[in-house]
């Protein structure tokens, strides 16, 4: 699929090949809701098809094709007809015919359609199923399966033959000297002969700042546009009706939420508004297991592959934890406070959750089988039980100072028993087992020990690690092993099992690496964050700035590009956030809008020359900051009140 040009407007999306025509091969075709509408869209010009040119994406909703069309009346080498094909997911196509030639130039212009009307999951497995007969319907074509569910096709203007039985639509074009002809294909679901003809209704269309990025290194635009045109377009609707527009995982084979991945993306987009993230939260807030017994306060979620080493573990606890740190988070970046209050409840029963949930032994089991304690659970419990004490602290609420304790009790018992000294300095033990043996290797994941999150008056929150062992875990995750050059392995290269294309064996998940550099930036190690920045950006031009869920964890060399993922989701959700954190970390900022206050805390090293991040929102209004070469940070533009803090 990475070789697709997928345009994306969840529920819609339209995938095809470079040269513009859908053939009905693979994944090809528009889709609304999980069916596709339509499977073959083929052109003729004068009998041929168009030659191609250029395919490429315009912006993540519309891409465009551009060919040339040969003619027995062609006088030399050079084109004289081209054709334009503006592909919209949404369900319409703008075929344009340019005319350079210096007569009259009659031609027959032919589009055929068709469909099987099968499911996305169906397609993607490669049992897309038989097409389906087509009838003639107005000025274009109908398809109907069993069950009522059908798809229709008009064009504008309408052509002189519809031919149902070929699936065929004609028109007789004469083209004069320097003229253009156009034609529109509008694409639409049915149901038992009712068309839904009018336009659908993007959810959230202004959830997101309108943000953009000005740098002296030129891929800092492309990839904050790209990204923020990306979680746009993976905005869905909560399928409850309960929480308003969430992220869908990615595209096409992850079209729906993922209660983690969901949270983290709505994390690292609260500089474009904290809108995203309160819905993701009430989306949450309505999974959310209420009845008595073990499980109560927890939001529950699939279990997820960890790779060779480990069994699966559970995004739901993930979710679970990330809870009140989000909450806590979107209130500092300026959450109304009646919203935080009726969001409140549900960060308290995880809280509650993670009291409960933790064993004898004071760490957090992973919700996976075989009760593994890993490290980087650890730290979103020790992140919930920080960051959830300055929120009750905030609201008036009782227990912050219990829950502070209990946090430093954790950070005790990790460093006693999650690290493994050795005659290199040591480094943290992927996980514990059961029976509370070390198990010791290498991966992105570490790089949540040092994700502390953000506190009142603009401060971090402790980490789980001491100074000293910070510094360790900085030196390995610049390293060789994890570092690729493109952004962190999911496994190190020296460490059993290790496969480049392994989803969580040795591939590149950029969100991770992003993790990763905020939390060595703040760590003050600069450079290694400077580095996995330059990394992130170079694979993310290597990929047009769309940059893909995962890639191949092949080390970097002079003149090499970074391997796909042939099952990677691209869009998604997680690297589109990722991408914006990554150039927000170089500002640095940390607002505080109950105290109305923000500081900046930007990259010294500047690594990208002079930056301006505007378009951002801190407390609900428009924000923009500027990064000078020497790496001093300025306000440019802050709603009336917010102040620069100490």
């Amino acid at each position: 699929m990475h070789q697709a040009i997928i345009c994306v407007a969840l529920p819609c999306m339209a995938v095809s090949a470079h040269h513009g025509q859908l053939t009905g091969q693979g994944l090809e075709g528009f889709y609304r809701s999980g069916r596709r509408l339509l499977s073959q869209c083929r052109l003729r010009v004068g009998g041929r098809e168009p030659l191609p040119v250029q395919g490429r994406l315009e912006s993540s909703e519309r891409a465009y094709f551009l060919g040339a069309v040969r003619t027995s009346q062609d006088t030399g080498p050079d084109p004289e007809i081209t054709v334009e094909r503006r592909r919209h997911a949404e369900g319409t196509e703008r075929i344009t015919l340019r005319s350079a030639a210096l007569r009259p130039v009659r031609l027959v212009v032919e589009v055929s359609l068709a469909t099987d009307l099968a499911d996305l999951a169906a397609v993607a497995a490669g049992h897309g199923g038989p097409e389906r007969a087509a009838g003639v319907h107005g000025s274009g074509l109908r398809w109907t399966a069993p069950g009522g569910a059908g798809s229709a096709v008009t064009a504008d203007p309408p052509p002189q033959d519809v031919l149902g039985h070929a699936g065929l639509l004609r028109w007789n074009v004469e083209l004069m000297p320097g003229a253009t002809y156009r034609i529109e294909l509008t694409v639409r679901p049915e149901h038992r002969g009712r068309i839904m003809s009018r336009p659908l209704m993007r959810p959230g269309a202004r959830l997101l700042s309108d943000a953009r990025a000005e740098a002296d290194d030129p891929r800092a635009e492309p990839l904050v546009r790209a990204g923020l045109g990306d979680l746009r377009a993976l905005l869905t609707a909560d399928e409850r009706g309960a929480g308003g527009p969430v992220l869908a995982a990615g595209v096409p084979w992850r079209c729906t939420p993922s209660p983690a991945e969901s949270l983290w993306a709505a994390r690292m987009a609260l500089p474009l508004g904290t809108g995203l993230a309160a819905s993701t939260l009430r989306m949450l807030a309505s999974r959310q297991l209420k009845g008595p017994g073990d499980d109560f306060g927890r939001i529950p979620g699939p279990l997820r592959d960890t790779g060779p080493v480990l069994p699966p573990s559970c995004t739901g606890t993930e979710a679970t934890l990330g809870y009140p740190a989000v909450l806590a988070e979107a209130r500092r970046w300026g959450l109304p406070e009646t919203e935080v209050a009726d969001l409140l409840p549900t960060a308290e029963r995880c809280l509650q959750w993670l009291r409960e949930a933790a064993s004898e032994d004071g760490f957090v089991p992973d919700g996976g089988p075989a009760g593994y304690r890993r490290a980087d659970t650890q730290a979103h419990a020790h992140r919930a039980a920080l960051l959830g004490a300055d929120l009750l602290d905030g609201c008036g609420r009782g227990g912050g100072d219990a829950w502070r304790e209990w946090a430093a009790g954790l950070r005790a018992r990790f460093r006693d028993r999650f690290w493994v000294d050795d005659r290199s300095g040591g480094c943290p033990a992927a996980a514990r087992t059961g029976a509370g043996q070390p198990v010791r290797y290498l991966g992105s994941s570490a790089a949540h020990l040092l994700d502390t999150g953000l506190l009142g008056g603009g401060r971090l929150a402790q980490g789980l690690l001491d100074g000293g062992s910070a510094d360790r875990l900085a030196r390995l995750l610049s390293g060789p092993d994890l570092d690729s050059g493109w952004g962190l392995r999911t496994l190190g290269s020296g460490e059993r099992g290790h496969n480049p294309f392994g989803h969580r064996s040795g591939a590149v998940r950029v969100h991770e690496t992003a993790v990763a550099c905020a939390g060595l930036a703040a760590t003050g190690h600069e450079q290694a964050a400077a580095a996995l920045l330059k990394g992130v950006l170079g694979a993310a031009e290597a990929f047009d700035y769309r940059l893909p869920e995962m890639f191949a964890g092949e080390q970097r060399r002079t003149g090499s590009l970074p391997a796909p993922h042939p099952a990677a989701c691209r869009p998604a959700a997680l690297s589109a956030a990722a991408g914006i954190h990554l150039v927000a970390t170089l500002a640095g900022i940390r607002p505080d809008a109950p105290s109305a206050t923000v500081r900046l805390h930007p990259l010294r090293s500047a690594p990208l020359g002079a930056v301006q991040l505007s378009g951002l929102r801190v407390g609900g209004e428009p924000f923009s900051v500027r990064i000078s070469r020497l790496g001093l940070g300025m306000i440019e533009e802050a709603g009336a009140g917010l102040r620069l803090g100490g």
